[in-house]
């Protein structure tokens, strides 16, 4: 499996398609009456009547939901024994069985075995950080998990552990010794630390590292392994289903809206105590300015009640007792920074998370002006499509650009994941008269076409669509799109991610007149796929560019054909549409610009790079002796240092904020520092600069119809 699970259910999904209706029968009367069971029924139920790929719950998935859970859990094989993998084992071919019967054996056993096993190791590291590691030892620690066996005994779990913990000690002794050096070499009378000193504290700091790290496994209670045991099992019919605790729902939906209500804080649990991360720009508390970054919450009280002491807490349900209602106020207590400790009130307010939404520059070369404008992703609000989503956003920095007098338009869509399907179908019509924008077939096997049918065009200039291998579902649909119209050429990697599927998050608790057990989640179940309006699906080959360029993910496991499970490419009949015939010499520019890309000096360092990235990536073997572990660093210092030129190259572009930002940009200086930061990254951007290239070249002319006939 290429992904944790763990890491998966916490993910955004990327694409979200507003869930109406949805053939699987409701108020069905379950029969669990425990929530755990109920849990696997209703999922089981859920999949097997509304999932557009299903699967038969056989010995075959049996096998594949056993390694996919062992993997998730420990998959990096520190806790489990060889013993423990062979009573495991006999279940292997047993799971459908006991799913389908709401058995829980296999569960609690690799439950209760690894809270078990944890519990072993947290003692281990202690005892193994106790004493100095020899660090002239030539020996090395193997990263290729895959091909490992589980330890065969607890001595060789210890052996693993040793190396493992040794080489975390590696790394922050490395970095100490060079910054005793750099104090030794700048003060005269500043004399070297000693060896032991230093290792010493990088021991400590490793010990504080893992102690961190086994605070948050603690806090982790049975429910939470649980959703992995099921999200095992709902990944066996694609990549994108998953199982959403309430917890993880809501998550996604701030997420995808880009907003949240409660105080505008990010915080993060160590050493029992809850502390301040990050303060929200324009969230209550940075208005307040009352609390700042290192500050301790202690105690959390709400407008009617007694003060909740929260050290003690799980951080995510302390987080649940902070966050509330907008015009709500809470009453923290606080210990500062400094020490000293008072109750401040903080009126909740809605928290929007503004790195999440579109924004636009303008592109100063010569006497000529172009607009850029990056997306994120396709956000929404999922209570109403009226409230700021990413149509609305883009439209409105079309115009503003429009406005500011630019001559052509880039849509960056790189690092894009996804989002939600109307907002792209509204973007695309910004672009064209009217027409298709994409096909959705469903699970029924039934079709609909999403279209444009304003008969308007907001933007009717040149374009060039910025894509890469991160760019996926929804991105890829209206970098599709443009492209089957010929309205816009796609700039970037050879194919995007290939994500040609819809999912729709699915209430559980809708299923049942009444629970005991409170919020029982969401699935997120796969219900449709996508295809392109000449009939081709994304899936598995994403969007091909027009114009071809490196980057670092090039050579290495990117995309939706790597996941684990992902469903097949097809296609389907094409539609009648219209191609935009406004360019004149669109195919000249798109092989002048190739070979612009193919000769270009600094494409050709990426490229160099992405491969070097690829054969590092294939190494598995770090050694733990320090000589050898500084020589390999220095070695690819320096090999690395030939692409200095990729970071330092100046595309000799001016970027300006469009004229209606004018106004807050003086105002606001956080804004301000944030679209400099921007500007200044944008300033290196070689494929921006190749984008700008392309609509300098692009001619339009009379726009001409010529539909395309039906194959």
């Amino acid at each position: 499996m290429k992904k944790n699970v763990s890491y998966i259910i916490f993910a955004v999904a990327v694409v979200f398609y507003i869930l109406t209706a949805i053939s699987i029968p409701s108020r069905k009367e379950f029969v669990s009456n425990d929530k755990d069971r109920l849990l696997i029924e209703l999922i089981s139920h859920v999949i097997q009547r509304g999932h557009f790929n299903v699967k038969s719950l056989n010995d075959d998935m049996s096998e594949q939901i056993f390694h996919t859970y062992l993997e998730s859990i420990d998959g990096q094989k520190r806790y489990f024994l060889q013993s423990d993998y062979r009573e495991f084992a006999k279940y292997m071919y047993q799971i459908d069985d006991q799913l389908r019967e709401l058995d829980l054996t296999f569960f609690d056993l690799t439950y209760q075995r690894l809270i078990l096993r944890m519990n072993e190791v947290e003692n281990l590291y202690k005892s193994l950080l106790a004493s100095p590691f020899d660090f002239q030892k030539k020996e090395s620690f193997d990263l290729d998990y895959n091909e490992q066996l589980f330890p065969l005994s607890q001595t060789s779990r210890a052996e693993k552990w040793r190396k493992q913990l040794k080489l975390s000690t590696l790394s922050v002794l490395y970095d100490k010794v060079q910054e005793s050096e750099k104090k030794e070499d700048s003060t005269e009378d500043h004399g070297a630390t000693s060896w032991g000193v230093l290792e010493e504290e990088a021991r400590t700091t490793t010990r504080e590292n893992m102690e961190d790290f086994f605070d948050l496994m603690n806090e982790l209670e049975r429910k939470d392994w649980f959703d992995i045991y099921l999200n095992a099992f709902v990944l066996q019919f694609d990549p994108h289903t998953n199982y959403f605790n309430p917890d993880d729902k809501d998550r996604f939906d701030m997420n995808m809206s880009g907003k949240f209500e409660g105080i505008g804080a990010r915080l993060s649990k160590r050493d029992q105590a809850i502390k301040v991360v990050d303060i929200i720009v324009g969230g209550p508390l940075w208005r307040d300015q009352l609390v700042e970054v290192g500050d301790e919450i202690q105690l959390v009280r709400q407008e009617e009640g007694d003060a909740v002491d929260i050290r003690s807490m799980r951080l995510d349900d302390a987080i649940k007792l902070i966050k509330g209602p907008k015009g709500s106020t809470v009453h923290l207590t606080i210990k500062k920074v400094d020490g000293t400790i008072e109750t401040i009130p903080v009126k909740r307010d809605l928290v929007v998370l503004e790195e999440s939404y579109a924004r636009s520059t303008v592109i100063n070369r010569l006497d000529r002006k172009y607009g850029l404008i990056h997306l994120p992703k396709f956000y929404v609000d999922f209570k109403s499509y009226k409230e700021r989503n990413a149509a609305h956003d883009v439209e409105q920095e079309v115009i503003n650009l429009k406005e500011a007098g630019v001559k052509g338009l880039i849509i960056d869509l790189r690092n894009n994941g996804g989002g939600s399907l109307q907002t792209v179908v509204d973007i695309a019509g910004l672009f064209i008269d009217k027409g298709p924008i994409v096909q959705v077939k469903s699970t029924v096997n039934k079709t609909e076409v999403l279209r444009d049918r304003d008969n308007k065009t907001l933007w009717d200039g040149p374009m060039v669509i910025l894509v890469n291998e991160l760019s996926a579902s929804a991105s890829e649909i209206l970098a599709a799109a443009l492209q089957d119209y010929k309205r816009a050429i796609v700039l970037g990697s050879k194919q995007t991610f290939g994500k040609g599927t819809v999912q729709n998050v699915v209430d559980l608790n809708r299923f049942l007149s009444n629970s005991t057990y409170g919020n029982l989640g969401a699935l997120k179940i796969t219900t449709d796929k996508f295809y392109r309006i000449n009939g081709g699906s994304t899936q598995l080959e994403g969007v091909k560019s027009d114009v071809i360029t490196p980057d670092r993910y090039s050579y290495v496991d990117v995309g939706e054909r790597d996941e684990d499970n992902p469903m097949s490419w097809d296609q389907i009949t094409p539609l009648i549409y219209t191609k935009w015939h406004g360019y004149l010499n669109y195919d000249e520019v798109i092989k002048q610009s190739q070979g612009r890309v193919n000769n270009h000096p600094i494409f050709k360092l990426v490229d160099q790079d992405a491969k070097w990235i690829e054969q590092r990536q294939n190494d598995k073997s770090i050694a733990l002796n320090y000589q050898e572990y500084v020589s390999q660093l220095e070695s690819d210092r320096t090999y690395a240092d030939q692409f200095d030129a990729v970071k330092e190259y100046n595309n000799n572009l001016e970027f300006t904020i469009a004229p209606a930002e004018q106004e807050r940009i003086t105002e606001d200086s956080i804004f301000r520092e944030k679209r400099e930061r921007w500007f200044s990254d944008l300033t290196s951007d070689f494929y921006v600069e190749e984008a700008v290239n392309i609509l300098e070249e692009l001619k339009v002319g009379i726009y001409q119809q010529e539909p395309l006939a039906k194959k």
